[in-house]
């Protein structure tokens, strides 16, 4: 789907009905696509609806059934990702702590940088301990876009 960030990559389950990868460079996934793949913008459309919504600055969040592949600590912090605030930060170490494993900041980056479904699950809202823009899979000019927009949006009511 086309965004202010460009093409971006949605796959699902279900007939769409579970988003299951939304990635920011569509091009680094065209060799991992099989014959199981198909095209179908329909199926995604709510997906494309919420997206289209936040970009707009129109939502704050998403209801999305999501079922990102990961191990159990992946999907852990994905969970605590996804607790973050719109228009707010929190630090690898912060993660950490909220997941219960306060030695953990530099295993929570690394599970922020696989996170399968950016923007729906808010990998860009993390920071370093310093405050510091760091590492983003999608490129640190999309991560402060991302990060730019939340914070310049007044908050629409609902999600």
């Amino acid at each position: 789907m086309p965004s202010p960030l460009g093409d971006l990559l949605l796959t699902a389950e279900d007939g769409g009905a579970v988003l299951t990868g939304l990635h920011l460079d569509p091009t680094r996934f065209a060799h991992e696509t099989d014959t199981r793949w198909r095209r179908a913008p329909a199926a995604l459309a709510e997906a494309a609806d919420q997206l289209a919504a936040y970009f707009a600055g129109e939502r704050t969040g998403f209801t999305l059934a999501l079922a990102p592949a990961g191990t159990a600590f992946q999907r852990q912090v994905w969970r605590a990702l996804t607790t973050i605030p719109y228009g707010r930060t929190a630090t690898y170490g912060e993660i950490a702590r909220a997941i219960g494993q306060p030695n953990a900041a530099r295993a929570v980056g690394m599970a922020n940088n696989r996170n399968p479904i950016s923007i729906v699950i808010p990998c860009h809202r993390v920071i370093g301990a310093n405050g510091a823009m760091v590492g983003y899979g999608g490129g640190l000019p999309r991560k402060q876009a991302l990060l730019h927009l939340e914070r310049s949006t007044r908050r629409p009511t609902g999600a």
